[in-house]
């Protein structure tokens, strides 16, 4: 079992960064893929981010390519979410999740997720 929990969200303006932060317990995420999915308002949960940590080059949507960047720190167990250059259609709760298959994580099949933080963006 794996458990996740994320931080680091909040309101911010337009323009603005967030760093957001997914502490992962109870099993080493060594040999994990994490991702991050965001459900806005009366939208679907949707896929942003995904890192695979045996290699390769990360995933992202491509309404935040260019602005959000995914990184794992091993050390801590840690997942992160760096957002520059925030929009309010950015604004969402987002999710953090992870899964011993890379590809479970981008189809949203993943077998933990976090409860959520909410980042909210003014215009």
């Amino acid at each position: 079992q794996v458990q996740l929990v994320e931080s680091g969200g909040g309101l911010v303006q337009a323009g603005g960064s967030l760093r957001l932060s997914c502490a992962a317990s109870g099993r080493t995420i060594s040999t994990y893929a994490m991702g991050w999915f965001r459900q806005a308002p009366g939208k679907d949960r949707s896929f942003v981010a995904a890192i695979s940590l045996i290699g390769g080059e990360p995933l992202y949507a491509d309404s935040v390519k260019g602005r959000f960047t995914i990184s794992i720190n091993n050390a801590n167990n840690t997942a992160y979410l760096q957002m520059n250059s925030l929009k309010p259609e950015d604004t969402a709760v987002y999710y953090c999740t992870a899964d011993q298959i890379f590809l479970h994580i981008v189809s949203a099949r993943a077998d933990y997720w976090g409860q959520g933080t909410q980042v909210t963006v003014s215009s």
